[in-house]
């Protein structure tokens, strides 16, 4: 099975380093992040858990729940946690799934036998309160994962869920948003009050509405 955008984030329980997780509980009424991990004691995944772990005020912030996938049991992700907060100078503060028997994996799409039928992609998953998945992107093994693009990204999706705007290419949290073609642009100053720059007809910027 593979999950599309816009697709029903599929619920599950499992065990993980702090304890059984029901995945809709978990989240609650909170965006969320599940990102997969080929195994344990892997060395860009152990740096990966260790930069999670240190930006978890920032996650906090936006209302985002984090938890990663290993297809190891708990025992052996209780171990590579103690490597994690050593090696990265951090404390893991948020769960490990434990997947041995590759359900979840299966239930998300994680593995792909064109890499390998054996362990788990590097994948990323956002989800919206709704339970609705809103990104997915899958990584090589031999890439490491770019928190501050996914931080970057939640911003976006978090401020397009609320106002009928878009963010430019490499938008961040503060600059200029574009809004969207079906409003009209004599609609603008009365759904923008700050203002807004007609670049052309199809192309209109406004400040950042939630700040």
């Amino acid at each position: 099975m593979s999950i599309r955008l816009g697709d029903s984030a599929p619920d599950f329980a499992s065990e993980s380093s702090e304890g059984k997780i029901n995945f809709y509980e978990f989240l609650g009424s909170s965006w969320g992040i599940l990102f997969s991990h080929p195994a344990d004691f892997t060395p860009v995944c152990t740096t990966e858990l260790g930069t999670v772990a240190k930006l978890k005020l920032e996650f906090d912030k936006r209302n985002v729940k984090v938890i990663a996938l290993s297809v190891d049991p708990v025992e052996s992700h209780l171990k590579w946690i103690d490597d994690i907060n050593e090696t990265q100078d951090t404390k893991v503060n948020y769960p490990i799934i434990a997947d041995p028997a590759f359900e979840v994996s299966k239930l998300y799409g994680f593995v792909h036998p064109n890499a390998s039928d054996k362990f788990t992609v590097r994948s990323v998953v956002i989800i919206d309160p709704a339970k609705k998945v809103k990104l997915l992107i899958t990584y090589p093994a031999s890439t490491g994962r770019n928190f501050d693009e996914i931080l970057r990204v939640i911003d976006s999706l978090q401020l397009t869920a609320e106002y009928s705007v878009a963010t430019p290419a490499n938008w961040k949290h503060g600059e200029d948003v574009v809004v969207i073609p079906s409003i009209k642009t004599e609609d603008i100053p009365a759904k923008f009050p700050k203002g807004f720059k007609e670049i052309k007809s199809y192309l209109r910027t406004t400040p950042q509405p939630n700040i």
